[in-house]
């Protein structure tokens, strides 16, 4: 098994988590990843998570509640550390963290398209559930 430490996000890890995020396509036009981050620390920053290898950082998985339910996002392991169960890892640290909090239920959203992403999920547990979800940008922001 691969020696992974998992911790809280520091403001020092930013442009890695961004390089990371960007190498693994999640970085789209009408989300500054600067602004997502700074978002995150200034609402629950115990819930933002890294993954780190001898010092480098290989992941990430941010988890977020609203005491109704919890939810992941930004879920991201380097090219090279893939299938290795790090992205599991990752998600049962979420999962551990939030049910500490008392969450009863976890959802995240998968791009339709992705399909080895939702291949992934199911393999870990995760199903379709009956919903369409609806968004609405309430901010826009810049790149």
């Amino acid at each position: 098994m691969v020696k992974l430490a998992i911790r809280t996000y520091r403001d020092d890890d930013e442009a890695a988590v961004i390089e990371l995020w960007q190498q693994c396509g999640l970085v789209v036009p009408w989300n500054n990843p600067h602004r997502d981050i700074a978002r995150k620390c200034a609402d629950s920053p115990q819930l933002f998570f890294v993954g780190v290898i001898a010092d480098a950082l290989v992941a990430t998985c941010m988890a977020g509640y609203d005491g109704h339910r919890g939810w992941i996002y930004y879920l991201a392991v380097a090219e090279g550390q893939r299938r290795l169960g790090i992205a599991a890892r990752m998600v049962r640290h979420a999962e551990t963290e939030l049910r500490r909090l008392g969450c009863p239920k976890l959802d995240l959203m998968v791009r339709n398209t992705n399909a080895a992403v939702i291949s992934f999920y199911r393999s870990i547990g995760y199903g379709e559930d009956p919903v369409v979800v609806l968004s609405k940008r309430l901010i826009e922001d810049e790149q």
